[in-house]
């Protein structure tokens, strides 16, 4: 990672996270990527002029739920506001990212044993849709110091994911070039 850095991809086929970067800047930055305005709410993800996906942050996620005739608030007693949800349409998946982004011990540590909690959240939102709930933490290198070892084996043993300072295209659902 470039210390100062604001992300970037990697030849394609992943989107490199530096510090908070926004996912909507970083796929922007790929060939064949382009993102304009969802007619209900969120932002579509296109690619050579399809799209794929919808991203939506954090509030509007819930009108999306609402245009969908989702009563979110029957069925969670408080929102949850993500970073990105990255609704993958041919997957039927909405992907949650939480970028987490450390240089000295702070209070990230406990935010990531609260995945589980979220993703069963999310899952009581979108199931009316018959959709799938993937949570992911994009981390930097500070969590692979021994420490984390139990957090991070946590996070997998309840169905989240992790990844370090890259989400591949691929992971989502989402195509990718082949580097030339």
């Amino acid at each position: 990672m470039i210390k100062d850095g604001v992300g970037g991809y990697n030849t394609g086929t992943g989107l490199i996270f530096e510090r908070k970067v926004d996912f909507l800047t970083l796929i922007q930055e790929i060939p064949g990527y382009t993102v304009r305005p969802s007619p209900v709410s969120g932002t579509d993800i296109v690619f050579d002029g399809k799209v794929y996906a919808t991203c939506f942050k954090k509030h509007q996620f819930y009108k999306f739920l609402e245009s969908e005739g989702i009563k979110w608030r029957a069925l969670i007693s408080k929102k949850l506001l993500p970073d990105d949800a990255i609704l993958v349409i041919l997957r039927e998946t909405l992907y949650i990212i939480e970028v987490k982004y450390q240089e000295v011990d702070g209070s990230v540590d406990e935010k990531l044993q609260t995945c589980d909690f979220k993703r069963k959240q999310y899952l009581k939102l979108v199931s009316p849709m018959n959709l799938k709930v993937e949570y992911v933490y994009v981390l930097n290198d500070w969590f692979k110091k021994p420490g984390y070892k139990d957090v991070l084996d946590y996070i997998h043993s309840v169905n989240c994911h992790y990844k370090f300072n890259e989400l591949p295209l691929t992971w989502l659902g989402l195509p990718a070039k082949a580097a030339k």
